[in-house]
């Protein structure tokens, strides 16, 4: 006989391909663009103003569909209470995310778009290593393996550009920093998600984080607003796009899956860029790259089926 718990559990496999599963996969493809959208900000603005940009742009767009949905009296909007412990992992939040944010934009001026990407992305060994060791996760063998096979294919399509920028050693540093801080912001993310809605979070996020990179922008850089529409549109991608839509699926999936899983489709996006380039640019993938692909898509499906990935629905005391 079947307990309940097995029930759930043959449910959560039987629904592989769930709309939660499927927006995630579009959310990753969303922030493929986000180093694009950096990289052509940065040719006027530097990394802290291209983030600040980039969280003002954000805030505003949230606080007004805040106030249309507060006008409207959204019956579907939780009333949810803010105490003065939340205020303070709301705030760590925003200081992981705007360290995180900085130190990766800053990196894409000190080394390839490739390296900053591949190491920025190594994320998920991070959020998982850090939520065994503060959190008490655990991982089975499954999510471990196909973590292990998405790294490994996510590290073969940069491999050739990696190595054509390999005395990039500060760039390349900053962009690993850059990872272990998004890490320690995700497994915040995934207690905050527990308690309220993706919006809530993104609101204060957003507005932590832009007060704080106003202030270093005012301190180590000289322009503070984009001048030409290039640049312009750029940040309003990076704002709308890449911080709220992108990373709003990513952190309302929190709910269902785990920081470690959510994460882990960010190895997603260097095979997105090499498609990218591949259907509108022509550019050449050779055998090794569709290999890449196959382990990356692999990987991520092997840790799917992993116990650990998804949050059962018994585990109603970690989510309320």
């Amino acid at each position: 006989m079947l307990n309940q718990h097995d029930l759930s559990l043959n449910s959560t496999k039987d629904n592989s391909f769930s709309p939660a599963f499927f927006s995630l996969l579009l959310g990753a493809f969303i922030l493929s663009f986000a180093a694009i959208f950096t990289r052509l900000s940065e040719n006027e603005l530097g990394p802290a103003a291209t983030s600040f940009n980039r969280f003002y742009i954000a805030t505003i767009v949230l606080f007004i569909w805040e106030g249309i949905q507060y006008g409207i009296g959204d019956p579907s909007k939780p009333n949810e209470v803010i105490k003065l412990k939340d205020w303070s992992i709301l705030l760590l939040s925003a200081i992981l995310g705007t360290t995180a944010s900085v130190f990766w934009a800053w990196s894409l001026t000190q080394t390839s778009v490739a390296n900053s990407n591949l190491l920025h992305n190594l994320t998920p060994i991070f959020a998982t290593l850090c939520g065994w060791l503060f959190f008490r996760q655990s991982f089975d063998y499954r999510f471990l393996l196909g973590m292990g096979l998405a790294i490994i294919g996510a590290a073969t399509i940069s491999f050739g550009d990696f190595q054509e920028a390999a005395d990039s050693l500060v760039g390349d540093c900053l962009a690993l920093l850059s990872a272990v801080f998004y890490a320690l912001n995700y497994l915040v993310r995934e207690h905050l998600r527990s308690k309220f809605s993706a919006t809530t979070i993104l609101v204060w996020y957003c507005l932590f984080c832009g007060c704080f990179t106003f202030l270093l922008t005012l301190t180590t850089e000289r322009q503070l607003f984009p001048t030409s529409w290039q640049t312009w549109l750029a940040v309003i991608c990076l704002g709308v796009l890449c911080q709220i839509i992108g990373q709003g699926l990513l952190i309302h999936n929190l709910k269902q899956f785990s920081s470690g899983f959510v994460t882990l489709f960010m190895l997603l996006e260097p095979l997105l860029t090499a498609l990218f380039a591949w259907a509108i640019f022509a550019q050449k993938l050779t055998p090794l790259n569709w290999v890449a692909f196959f382990l990356v898509l692999a990987g991520i499906y092997l840790a799917k089926q992993s116990n650990d990935s998804e949050k059962l629905a018994d585990d109603e005391s970690y989510l309320e």
